[in-house]
């Protein structure tokens, strides 16, 4: 792909056609936040973007999440996050098993996050652990007529619960309570944003359309996730420490690929706190 520099002289090189560009610039310039404005709406149209080896320390993450919005403390109010399968570093390590399957973050909340930020410390030893994106923008773009026009009034459910049956098909009932726990919530299949985009709201979290039958659903949700995860819209990013990758948690959906737990990879994650509804 061609390298190119915006307007406000931020270097970019475009990874794929329709998802994924690197950030070229050096850590004092994204630092200063000299950028912010040019990062936020690449990030919106690109959907990932790749700041290769840029080797942010803890405190620096913060302070670049920072420049971009509000920062979203994680779930026991720290800024940054332990994304690993080591239960003596995660106590919560088998909830990010979920993480291995198509998905977006924050299905559960009103205003989902606006964007996720992962630094890579630690290699998978034996290899493994890339993590894929798929652009829920474009995916819905290149949707024929006729299915937008049908998928235009749907909703689907989603739950923590149903991701579970993803990697635990036969769980013990009380872990299915309290996944049950967490809740549910009905969502458009087509979320409208305030920009009059639209993307596909898709992944492991949706358990069937409101109003149709378990196998009509269930066909619609698979053909749909299969459509929006073909290689046009997919980005697969292979880790080198140091690296920090930033994607629009509103118009991408996620997945790690495999790799072996007890294998020592360790991402640092922050995020930026949502700015807007599903609609």
């Amino acid at each position: 792909m061609t390298s190119k520099t915006t307007a406000t002289t931020l270097p970019t090189r475009d990874l794929t056609e329709r998802i994924g560009t690197e950030v070229l610039a050096d850590k004092g310039a994204l630092l200063s936040g000299v950028h912010a404005g040019a990062i936020r709406e690449l990030l919106e149209q690109r959907g990932v973007l790749v700041f290769p080896k840029i080797g942010f320390t803890d405190s620096e993450q913060v302070a670049f999440t920072e420049t971009l919005g509000t920062l979203a403390p994680e779930r026991d109010g720290e800024a940054v996050y332990d994304v690993t399968l080591d239960t003596t570093v995660n106590k919560q390590a088998d909830y990010l098993k979920g993480s291995f399957y198509w998905h977006l973050d924050g299905t559960m909340n009103e205003v989902p996050i606006l964007a996720s930020l992962l630094s890579s410390k630690v290699l998978p030893a034996g290899g493994g652990g890339d993590t894929e994106f798929c652009n829920t923008y474009a995916a819905y773009e290149d949707l024929p007529d006729d299915d937008k026009q049908r998928l235009a009034s749907l909703r689907a459910m989603h739950s923590a619960w149903n991701t579970l049956l993803y990697y635990d098909p036969e769980p013990e009932f009380a872990t299915l309570r309290q996944m049950m726990a967490i809740g549910q919530c009905e969502l458009p299949l087509v979320w409208t944003h305030r920009s009059g985009r639209r993307s596909l709201v898709l992944g492991c979290t949706a358990s069937d359309i409101v109003g149709l039958d378990y196998a009509a659903s269930t066909k619609t949700l698979v053909r749909l996730r299969d459509w929006a995860t073909q290689p046009q819209f997919v980005y697969r990013h292979r880790w080198s420490v140091g690296d920090l990758v930033m994607w629009d948690n509103t118009g991408t959906m996620h997945r790690a690929l495999p790799y072996d737990p007890d294998s020592g990879r360790m991402l640092r994650r922050t995020k930026l706190a949502g700015e807007e509804p599903f609609a």
